[in-house]
């Protein structure tokens, strides 16, 4: 017996709309779709009127569900991973399962589809040419202090994801290691509330310490000059 096809499907990082003609196929085709959080997922199935069962893959479980579905991807069945926004493994769970059915000889296949660092990096008016992607930068101060010290010499911008509440801190941190650097913070990416807020360290800092940020924040900055 062949074996099924494991898709990694980009899902929508805001707005539904977002999604592609081939990852909506894709959804709909397979025999399962493993979902980081399966009542999100389940809003997103529901627009598109998808009846496809799911199962939960998140980091907590990931470990002992991994397998079971890369026996049901021997078994022949095709199976859809999907995370809560953006493409599967970047910053969210799925490396194990892909490796592990890579492993396997199981055909692994992108469905590729919304991204907040690319989008967000787009919208800061920096050279795309060259960027560095961080994921979540450390939460403790002196932790946080170092792996910017780690980024003094970067020419290109640096990308990373953080929680709205700690965007002042991290602004903080930024000034104090690399000073006066151009910065954007991306907030909200395709939904209703969205914006851009460029400048300074110091003049971002004073808009998120006078207004604090809401909603999904992406951070874009460069650490020795603009590109």
């Amino acid at each position: 017996m062949n074996p099924g096809t494991l898709y990694l499907v980009g899902t929508p990082i805001g707005n539904l709309g977002d999604i592609t003609l081939r990852a909506l196929e894709t959804l709909k085709a397979v025999a399962v779709i493993a979902a980081e959080d399966t009542r999100r997922t389940g809003l997103l199935l529901k627009r598109y009127e998808i009846s496809t069962p799911m199962v939960s893959l998140h980091e907590h479980n990931e470990r002992t569900r991994g397998p079971e579905l890369v026996a049901r991807l021997k078994a022949g069945e095709s199976v859809a991973l999907v995370t809560d926004a953006g493409m599967p493994v970047i910053s969210d769970p799925g490396a194990f399962l892909v490796e592990q059915a890579a492993a396997a000889g199981i055909p692994v296949t992108a469905v590729p589809g919304a991204n907040a660092a690319v989008a967000a990096l787009a919208l800061s008016g920096f050279r795309g040419e060259k960027f560095r992607f961080e994921g979540f930068p450390p939460k403790k101060s002196a932790a946080m202090e170092r792996w910017l010290e780690g980024l003094k010499a970067e020419e290109t911008p640096v990308i990373c994801y953080e929680s709205p509440y700690r965007v002042v801190k991290t602004l903080e941190a930024i000034r104090k290691v690399l000073g006066e650097v151009p910065v954007v913070v991306a907030r909200e990416l395709t939904k209703l509330h969205e914006e851009a807020t460029r400048g300074s360290t110091s003049q971002v800092l004073k808009r998120y310490t006078e207004r604090p940020a809401k909603g999904e924040v992406t951070l874009v900055f460069c650490p020795k000059k603009e590109p």
